[in-house]
């Protein structure tokens, strides 16, 4: 899915401009705590970001997989709810904003998750391919 590629850059963007939001208009309005947890925003949406441009780079490699779009889709969502809380917490000052937070976090853990099962399965289909008859981890699964 090419859209990996414009969402991350997009988010990649928005990074930069928030961050710069966060430095000149921010500065000398907010505490430096509320500061320093919309730069945390700021941060982990431009880290995910460039993760979204390696899905992409990966899909155009390796071509379509389960686990790469799961992991787009993670990360894209981990965004919203982490970073998108962080920067409404700090800009309206509600507290509540704060209990969405750890859902992005864990969709951002899920997002490398799928990476790491994806290189597991990718990993483990070059060594079929090398020794013949070694079973998936999916088909070992199924045979049990």
């Amino acid at each position: 899915m090419s859209g990996w590629a414009t969402l991350g850059s997009v988010f990649g963007m928005l990074a930069v401009a928030l961050g710069a939001f966060g430095a000149h208009a921010l500065r000398g309005r907010v505490s430096s705590e509320q500061l320093a947890v919309f730069q945390t925003g700021v941060q982990y949406q431009a880290i995910h970001a460039l993760a979204l441009l390696i899905v992409a780079v990966w899909i155009r490699v390796a071509g379509e997989s389960r686990g790469l779009n799961a992991a787009g889709w993670c990360f894209s969502i981990g965004v919203f709810l982490f970073s998108g809380s962080l920067y409404a917490l700090v800009v309206f000052w509600e507290p509540r904003f704060g209990m969405i937070t750890p859902i992005g976090g864990v969709a951002f853990i899920a997002g490398w998750a799928c990476l790491v099962w994806t290189n597991i399965l990718n990993w483990w289909a070059g060594l079929s391919d090398s020794e013949g008859d070694v079973e998936s981890p999916e088909e070992e699964l199924a045979s049990d």
